[in-house]
């Protein structure tokens, strides 16, 4: 699947289909003096223009790689999606100031049949479009059509409202217009937080999901010469660029070649099933001998005594220079790192007085 084109594709639908819509609301929409149904043609215009910016943003995110920007150009794609909300933000803004206005300064409307016929079919394109959107967002990884496909599914529930506004004044003659146009305005405001808060979310970067991140190091601890797999990071440059790196611990009689090849091999298997390029680095079991096998025992018995402490891991002792050193991942809401490594460091020096310690904190970067 070539994922530029399919994006391309679908987000030329989207204009196509938006713009038909739009000509066709505002025509209706003038002729029976609804603001509700003018604000909702004017939704599918930015509809519209959003597409367009998905395709300038896909077009630019798939650039190639350059000496300024090594690790490509993906994270266009998390720019434009944030461009699409702020358009939509301020969208529902004004959708809310235009129905205000109307509910201080109403106006007669004046529906027909066909009014109804086409806030019907609008409706009806809509549901399709945002599932069709919502579909290949999924299929494509594009936030930018996963927002499109959202919001096409709101602009359905909307154009609801609106064809309840045009039946209570066709069948009632009660006008409903401005207060449909507030929700309305509502329901666009929200779409366009939510869509900027996960364009903003993937801009900082995110932690890597519970489940792939087990997944990873499950393959990775299938084999048999790892014994454990720590420190796992990946960062995004986009939704098809991932670059990360992975600690694993290995027995220490391996050779330099046999640590090379296991390496290589992990760093294939990552690549081929999550797209993934990963960087192995290794940790020696250092459990050779019976003293160092008892230190280790010791320092992982003490590090269960402190809740905060998640993980024990690169574990080494240095008989030469007579130095003990390991990490341990805290939780991230830890009130107090410093004074939890002291303590061990105190405990540690107290049962072992003639090593040097050297604890290093790590991040809870992933499970």
């Amino acid at each position: 699947m070539n994922r530029e084109k399919v994006i391309v594709r679908t987000s030329f639908m989207g204009i196509l289909a938006n713009v038909i819509l739009v000509v066709g609301k505002a025509i209706i929409g003038f002729l029976a003096n609804s603001v509700a149904i003018i604000l909702d043609a004017i939704n599918n215009l930015t509809d519209a223009i959003s597409s367009t910016i998905t395709i300038i943003g896909t077009k630019l995110a798939h650039k190639k790689p350059d000496a300024k920007h090594p690790y490509g150009h993906g994270r266009v794609e998390y720019i434009t999606s944030m461009i699409i909300a702020i358009i939509v933000l301020i969208t529902g803004g004004l959708a809310i100031y235009n129905a205000i206005d109307f509910i201080i300064n109403p106006t007669e409307t004046n529906y027909t049949t066909i009014s109804l016929i086409v806030v019907i079919v609008a409706i009806v394109v809509k549901i399709g479009l945002g599932l069709y959107f919502r579909f290949m967002g999924k299929k494509t990884n594009s936030d930018a059509l996963k927002g499109s496909g959202i919001d096409a599914l709101f602009d359905a529930i909307l154009t609801t409202a609106t064809l309840i506004g045009v039946l209570t004044s066709m069948i009632w003659g009660v006008n409903i217009e401005g207060y449909l146009g507030i929700i309305i305005g509502l329901f666009i405001l929200k779409t366009g937080i939510d869509i900027l808060r996960t364009s903003l979310s993937h801009i900082i970067g995110e932690r890597l999901s519970k489940e792939t991140s087990l997944e990873i190091k499950s393959l990775i601890c299938k084999h048999p010469e790892v014994i454990g797999a720590y420190d796992l990071i990946v960062n995004n440059y986009g939704p098809e660029r991932a670059i990360g790196s992975i600690h694993i611990e290995v027995r220490d009689d391996l050779t330099a070649k046999e640590i090379h090849s296991l390496s290589r091999n992990i760093a294939e298997e990552v690549f081929v099933q999550y797209g993934v390029i990963m960087t192995v680095g290794i940790y020696a079991s250092n459990t050779s001998n019976d003293e160092t096998k008892e230190i280790r025992q010791y320092i992982s018995s003490l590090v269960k005594e402190y809740p905060d402490i998640q993980q024990l891991h690169g574990f080494y002792v240095d008989k030469e220079k007579m130095t003990i050193s390991f990490d341990i991942i805290l939780d991230f809401k830890c009130p107090n790192v410093e004074k939890i490594k002291n303590e061990l460091y105190e405990r540690l020096k107290e049962k072992y007085p003639l090593y040097n310690y050297y604890i290093v904190i790590d991040n809870d970067f992933a499970d």
